[in-house]
């Protein structure tokens, strides 16, 4: 059996038995998670998501990256059209962890470059190989973003692939603090 007869099939037993036609578009716990791609980090069952809990942004490394901002304000602007009034507690929740497969890619400064949008001198600040200084350095782009609701409260995870264990590694905050 091929990718898609598994997923198709799959699919047919979630529309018979898992299927809400009730879920909002706006997230019930008010929270968005960007992570990384790689299948061993998948959010929904790291941290035990159920349908319609939050907002998952999915980009190499889970990086916030011109990419990811720009993403992010596109939510925002979705959310809007969906009646979602501006105020409140949102939680913005960056998800990194261990042995990320970005770290291969500290020999091609500049892919890095091109991905964080930023040239080669400035790569160290990235802190490819450090998934704690990465993050910390993420978290804080996020908190100092002017386009970011000042009620949003921006927190950072860290992920080991070899417990299964996520620590808190930037205590959540709001982005204005």
């Amino acid at each position: 059996m091929d990718a898609v007869e598994t997923f198709t099939g799959r699919n047919a037993e979630f529309a018979e038995h898992g299927f809400d036609p009730a879920l909002s578009i706006l997230p019930s716990l008010k929270t968005m998670i960007i992570a990384c791609v790689d299948p061993r980090v998948d959010p929904v069952f790291v941290l035990g998501l159920k349908p319609g809990e939050a907002a998952v942004i999915r980009n190499v490394g889970g990086r916030i990256t011109p990419g990811a901002v720009q993403e992010i304000a596109m939510l925002q602007e979705v959310a809007r059209a969906h009646g979602a009034r501006p105020g409140g507690r949102f939680d913005l929740i960056v998800l990194h962890h261990t042995d990320c497969g970005i770290t291969a890619l500290e020999r091609q400064p500049d892919q890095l470059a091109r991905y964080f949008g930023t040239d080669e001198a400035a790569l160290s600040t990235k802190a490819v190989g450090d998934p704690r200084a990465a993050l910390a350095g993420d978290v804080a782009l996020l908190r100092a973003n002017p386009r970011l609701p000042r009620d949003w409260v921006v927190s950072g995870l860290v992920y080991d692939v070899h417990t299964g264990r996520v620590e808190v590694a930037v205590p959540p905050a709001s982005h204005a603090s």
